[in-house]
């Protein structure tokens, strides 16, 4: 069987850190073409527009998408909004998925290995905003649908992974309305799985708990704000944004991505980290069913882990042709022999 995977290189080190997942999965011999399309502000500014037709014709027929980097504006700038909030839109990507493990690195915390789930299709995400003279005013739409609906896809992703509890984060105490309504829809379907053990925390509390006591966390399920930044604040103790890696997932389509951002103060450099956009890879590997392949990539990042091929965002000196050297090199070693 042979896969499409349609990159999206993006801005700033978006273009070296896809480049190099490209390098890294041809060594994994995945069989494969990969089908390379336009997409963020730079694409905005030539084209004007962030996500053209043809890009979202081609993601819609990929077996699975890679993202790398998308620079935003901090300005308003008239006709621009998020292509990455439009790609999840448009395919319905309605699960973020964003997983933290203790890296093989010194000085990280034991014992961390957790989740968080996000909800991806609503929120203040929806871009519902206006402005009169000086009051700005956000619409936050939450949903009965998409809230049971996340919470099903948290519970079914707990059991197939073996894990045992799923902490529901929220701020329904102020937040009545919306966050009443996602905590109610949401602890109804996960009614539907006693088998989980299931708490929950206000949203404040759970960020106080996750800077103090990170593996008390197993899976945390939130609405698309509180996940954004509680996913990237759990970062920390998964080795930095350098490393984090996320899922964008549906009923029919997958976008794979780097957390971290276009980081244009260092693109063009050769320097930036390409291991989060490696992990990014391995989900990818994993959705495929390519669980070998995504095994094999991991260790192979653990071990640049492991052997301090690092890049100066985690102290070291090493380029991203460095690291991604080392990981080929690993990819292509043969593997042991079995012990008879």
């Amino acid at each position: 069987m042979s896969y499409t995977i349609v990159l999206l290189p993006g801005d700033g080190i978006g273009p070296e850190v896809i480049a190099a997942a490209q390098a890294v999965l041809e060594a994994s011999e995945l069989p494969a073409r990969y089908l390379s399309y336009p997409i963020g502000y730079a694409c905005f500014r030539r084209e004007g527009t962030a996500l053209p037709p043809e890009t979202l014709a081609a993601v819609r027929t990929a077996d699975a998408v890679l993202l790398g980097a998308v620079g935003s504006p901090l300005e308003r700038v008239p006709g621009y909004r998020s292509p990455v909030v439009a790609l999840r839109r448009e395919l319905e990507l309605y699960a973020c998925l964003r997983p933290v493990r203790t890296p093989p690195l010194p000085g990280a915390r034991p014992g961390v290995d957790l989740v968080v789930v996000r909800e991806n299709s609503e929120d203040l995400y929806v871009g519902q905003e206006q402005r009169e003279g000086d009051t700005a005013v956000a619409q936050r739409v939450i949903t009965r649908e998409a809230s049971a609906r996340i919470a099903r896809w948290t519970a079914a992703y707990a059991q197939r992974q073996g894990r045992r509890r799923i902490t529901l984060v929220h701020k329904a105490n102020v937040l009545r309305e919306t966050c009443g309504l996602f905590r109610e829809a949401a602890l109804a379907a996960l009614a539907a799985t006693p088998e989980l053990q299931v708490d929950e925390l206000l949203v404040d509390t759970a960020a106080y708990q996750l800077a103090r006591a990170p593996e008390r966390f197993d899976v945390i399920l939130t609405t698309n704000l509180f996940g954004d930044i509680l996913s990237d604040a759990a970062s920390a103790w998964g080795g930095g944004l350098g490393l984090a890696a996320s899922a964008n997932l549906g009923e029919r389509h997958a976008v794979f991505e780097p957390v971290h951002g276009s980081a244009p103060d260092i693109a063009g450099r050769g320097i930036a980290n390409p291991l989060a956009t490696f992990g990014a890879a391995t989900l990818l590997l994993e959705h495929l069913g390519e669980h070998a392949r995504a095994a094999r990539l991991h260790a192979a990042c653990q071990a640049a882990l492991r052997q301090g091929v690092w890049t100066p965002d985690l102290g070291g000196q090493a380029t991203t042709a460095d690291v991604t050297r080392f990981v080929i090199d690993h990819l292509t070693q043969p593997e042991p022999a079995a012990q008879l």
